[in-house]
Protein backbone atom coordinates (compact mmCIF):
# COMPACT_ATOMS: atom_id res chain seq x y z
CA UNK A 1 0.00 0.00 0.00
CA UNK A 2 0.98 3.86 -0.89
CA UNK A 3 0.26 5.13 2.96
CA UNK A 4 2.30 7.90 4.20
CA UNK A 5 4.98 7.77 0.99
CA UNK A 6 4.19 11.68 -0.21
CA UNK A 7 7.17 12.75 -1.28
CA UNK A 8 8.19 14.13 -4.83
CA UNK A 9 10.06 10.79 -6.52
CA UNK A 10 11.45 13.20 -9.06
CA UNK A 11 11.52 9.81 -11.97
CA UNK A 12 14.38 8.51 -10.12
CA UNK A 13 15.41 6.06 -7.37
CA UNK A 14 15.78 6.55 -4.13
CA UNK A 15 19.47 6.53 -3.41
CA UNK A 16 20.03 8.87 -6.64
CA UNK A 17 17.11 11.42 -5.44
CA UNK A 18 18.70 11.11 -1.78
CA UNK A 19 21.92 12.06 -3.34
CA UNK A 20 20.33 14.71 -5.79
CA UNK A 21 18.71 16.30 -2.83
CA UNK A 22 22.48 16.09 -0.78
CA UNK A 23 23.80 17.93 -3.84
CA UNK A 24 21.41 20.54 -4.40
CA UNK A 25 21.08 21.20 -0.54
CA UNK A 26 25.19 21.69 -0.52
CA UNK A 27 24.83 23.93 -3.73
CA UNK A 28 22.22 25.99 -2.18
CA UNK A 29 24.43 26.25 1.46
CA UNK A 30 27.15 27.77 -0.34
CA UNK A 31 25.82 30.00 -2.94
CA UNK A 32 22.80 31.25 -0.83
CA UNK A 33 20.38 30.79 -4.00
CA UNK A 34 20.83 27.99 -7.16
CA UNK A 35 18.66 27.96 -10.16
CA UNK A 36 16.81 24.28 -11.16
CA UNK A 37 13.76 23.04 -12.21
CA UNK A 38 10.40 24.02 -9.90
CA UNK A 39 9.71 20.51 -8.84
CA UNK A 40 12.95 19.53 -7.62
CA UNK A 41 13.11 22.94 -5.75
CA UNK A 42 9.64 21.73 -3.91
CA UNK A 43 11.22 18.93 -3.40
CA UNK A 44 14.27 20.59 -1.81
CA UNK A 45 12.59 22.80 0.49
CA UNK A 46 11.08 20.21 2.77
CA UNK A 47 14.84 19.11 2.82
CA UNK A 48 16.90 21.69 4.06
CA UNK A 49 14.61 23.20 6.26
CA UNK A 50 14.72 20.26 8.29
CA UNK A 51 18.67 20.49 8.03
CA UNK A 52 18.32 24.30 9.16
CA UNK A 53 16.20 23.08 11.93
CA UNK A 54 19.27 21.12 13.36
CA UNK A 55 21.46 23.90 13.12
CA UNK A 56 19.72 26.09 14.91
CA UNK A 57 18.53 23.16 17.61
CA UNK A 58 22.50 22.41 17.85
CA UNK A 59 23.23 26.28 18.33
CA UNK A 60 20.98 25.92 20.68
CA UNK A 61 22.10 22.93 22.94
CA UNK A 62 24.05 23.09 26.14
CA UNK A 63 25.53 19.76 26.03
CA UNK A 64 27.78 19.45 23.57
CA UNK A 65 26.98 15.98 22.60
CA UNK A 66 23.73 16.82 21.74
CA UNK A 67 25.29 19.22 19.43
CA UNK A 68 27.40 16.56 17.50
CA UNK A 69 24.60 13.92 17.29
CA UNK A 70 22.44 16.61 15.50
CA UNK A 71 25.74 18.00 13.34
CA UNK A 72 26.29 14.33 12.57
CA UNK A 73 22.59 13.63 11.71
CA UNK A 74 22.67 16.70 9.26
CA UNK A 75 25.74 15.23 7.95
CA UNK A 76 23.98 12.17 7.41
CA UNK A 77 21.42 14.04 4.80
CA UNK A 78 23.65 16.84 3.51
CA UNK A 79 27.02 14.52 3.27
CA UNK A 80 29.31 17.41 2.31
CA UNK A 81 31.11 18.43 5.41
CA UNK A 82 32.49 21.89 4.40
CA UNK A 83 28.77 22.89 3.65
CA UNK A 84 27.46 21.62 6.90
CA UNK A 85 30.37 22.86 8.76
CA UNK A 86 29.15 26.79 7.50
CA UNK A 87 25.99 25.90 8.07
CA UNK A 88 26.42 25.51 11.96
CA UNK A 89 29.08 28.02 12.59
CA UNK A 90 27.87 30.93 10.36
CA UNK A 91 24.55 30.69 8.19
CA UNK A 92 22.64 29.55 11.29
CA UNK A 93 22.69 32.71 12.61
CA UNK A 94 20.75 34.42 9.81
CA UNK A 95 17.16 32.09 11.11
CA UNK A 96 17.79 32.49 14.84
CA UNK A 97 14.58 34.58 14.42
CA UNK A 98 12.60 32.82 12.48
CA UNK A 99 10.40 30.07 12.94
CA UNK A 100 10.50 28.00 9.56
CA UNK A 101 10.18 29.64 5.91
CA UNK A 102 13.67 29.51 5.75
CA UNK A 103 13.75 29.64 2.23
CA UNK A 104 12.17 30.78 -0.82
CA UNK A 105 11.27 29.67 -4.57
CA UNK A 106 10.57 32.50 -7.11
CA UNK A 107 9.10 30.50 -10.51
CA UNK A 108 11.46 31.52 -13.73
CA UNK A 109 9.68 30.17 -16.64
CA UNK A 110 9.93 27.27 -18.91
CA UNK A 111 13.61 26.43 -20.11
CA UNK A 112 14.13 26.71 -23.78
CA UNK A 113 15.35 23.11 -24.78
CA UNK A 114 13.13 21.02 -23.26
CA UNK A 115 10.39 23.84 -21.80
CA UNK A 116 10.48 22.36 -18.03
CA UNK A 117 9.57 24.93 -15.63
CA UNK A 118 12.82 26.85 -13.97
CA UNK A 119 12.72 28.13 -10.41
CA UNK A 120 14.74 30.16 -7.89
CA UNK A 121 15.26 28.78 -4.80
CA UNK A 122 17.07 31.02 -2.20
CA UNK A 123 17.62 31.40 1.48
CA UNK A 124 15.56 34.02 3.07
CA UNK A 125 17.18 37.05 5.05
CA UNK A 126 16.43 37.30 8.62
CA UNK A 127 15.21 40.62 8.22
CA UNK A 128 12.78 40.14 5.32
CA UNK A 129 9.06 40.38 6.27
CA UNK A 130 8.08 38.99 3.53
CA UNK A 131 4.34 40.36 1.84
CA UNK A 132 1.23 40.46 3.29
CA UNK A 133 -1.41 38.43 1.42
CA UNK A 134 -4.60 40.12 0.69
CA UNK A 135 -7.95 38.94 2.39
CA UNK A 136 -9.42 38.85 -1.25
CA UNK A 137 -11.36 40.34 -4.25
CA UNK A 138 -12.56 43.58 -3.19
CA UNK A 139 -16.31 44.11 -4.06
CA UNK A 140 -17.38 46.61 -6.76
CA UNK A 141 -19.49 48.23 -3.91
CA UNK A 142 -16.48 48.20 -1.47
CA UNK A 143 -14.46 49.91 -4.44
CA UNK A 144 -17.10 52.52 -5.11
CA UNK A 145 -17.90 53.82 -1.34
CA UNK A 146 -13.94 54.43 -1.53
CA UNK A 147 -13.86 56.82 -4.08
CA UNK A 148 -16.81 58.31 -3.05
CA UNK A 149 -15.36 58.87 0.68
CA UNK A 150 -12.26 60.49 -1.18
CA UNK A 151 -14.04 63.03 -3.31
CA UNK A 152 -13.33 61.22 -6.62
CA UNK A 153 -16.69 59.74 -9.03
CA UNK A 154 -16.49 56.49 -8.74
CA UNK A 155 -17.53 55.93 -12.22
CA UNK A 156 -15.76 58.28 -15.04
CA UNK A 157 -18.78 60.69 -16.40
CA UNK A 158 -19.36 59.62 -19.83
CA UNK A 159 -20.74 62.29 -21.17
CA UNK A 160 -17.63 64.67 -20.01
CA UNK A 161 -14.72 62.79 -21.94
CA UNK A 162 -14.12 64.41 -25.09
CA UNK A 163 -14.01 60.63 -26.91
CA UNK A 164 -17.73 60.52 -25.75
CA UNK A 165 -18.82 63.87 -27.34
CA UNK A 166 -20.87 64.02 -30.67
CA UNK A 167 -18.26 65.98 -33.14
CA UNK A 168 -20.46 68.05 -35.13
CA UNK A 169 -20.07 67.91 -38.96
CA UNK A 170 -19.91 71.42 -40.47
Amino acid sequence: MRHSKHHASLGVTVEHRRAMLSNLATSLITHGRIQTTLTKAKALRPFIEKVITKAKQAAAKTDPKDALHLRRLALSDVRDETAVTLLFNEKYKEFVNRNGGYTRIYKLGARLSDAAEVALIEFVKADDVGYKKSKGRKSGKAKQAKAVKSGAPATPDVASTPEAAPEAKS
